[in-house]
């Protein structure tokens, strides 16, 4: 979906990765806390892509007609990667990644994240990495130190439905439930003695 502005998109259906929709989050120690996702497009998803390119191109032309004065650069940095191939460090991306575009849409202020009905979403834990979501993203032309590209603005976010949570978690009954009751001959800290309120925790002196 389109929103009149050329530079900006409204995906169909994605994948929602490295979620920080709820609290604005840094990916290095001093650097600014910005609100961000990572999406995970479809590869059957044509549509999505190709709305998503020539919205790159168009900020790609706004791009030489401002921040770059006039000149296109060489090879400008694009803010979407092939999940079956490598990350920009080399390493490769997550399972989770396989068969899917990878963009990462950031923003200073905090989207809005609604149902299927447009009513904001207060459940905290009805957000998290790997529900599925239709979000709008703007792209832009930065030139900064130096380095020259295309940066992914994020927009409102709509929740379409749950997904396998991505990352390590368990639940209470695989933490807890194989362990011995707290008290009595359980293995660690006793119970402490009664101290009187006039008694010093660590001397035991009265005071």
């Amino acid at each position: 979906m389109a929103i009149g502005k050329p530079t900006s998109v409204t995906t169909n259906e994605v994948r929602i990765s490295y979620e920080h929709l709820l609290k604005p989050h840094a990916n290095q120690p001093g650097a600014e806390e910005k609100y961000s996702a990572t999406l995970l497009i479809p590869k059957t998803d044509v549509q999505t892509k190709q709305r998503i390119d020539a919205a790159i191109q168009a900020a790609i032309q706004e791009g030489i007609a401002g921040k770059w004065g006039g000149a296109r650069p060489a090879n400008p940095a694009i803010p979407i990667y092939d999940g079956d191939g490598l990350r920009p460090n080399g390493e490769p991306f997550g399972p989770e990644c396989k068969g899917h575009w990878v963009m990462t849409a950031s923003s200073k202020r905090k989207p809005e994240i609604v149902d299927l009905n447009l009513n904001p979403i207060l459940d905290a834990t009805e957000i998290y990495s790997g529900m599925y979501a239709r979000v709008n993203v703007n792209f832009f032309a930065y030139n900064t130190a130096g380095k020259k590209g295309i940066g992914c603005g994020l927009g409102p976010v709509q929740k379409t439905r749950d997904g396998e949570p991505l990352g390590f978690r368990v639940t209470a009954a695989e933490a807890f439930g194989d362990l011995p009751p707290v008290g009595g001959d359980t293995p660690g800290y006793g119970q402490p003695g009664y101290i009187p309120s006039n008694i010093h925790p660590i001397t035991g002196l009265p005071y």
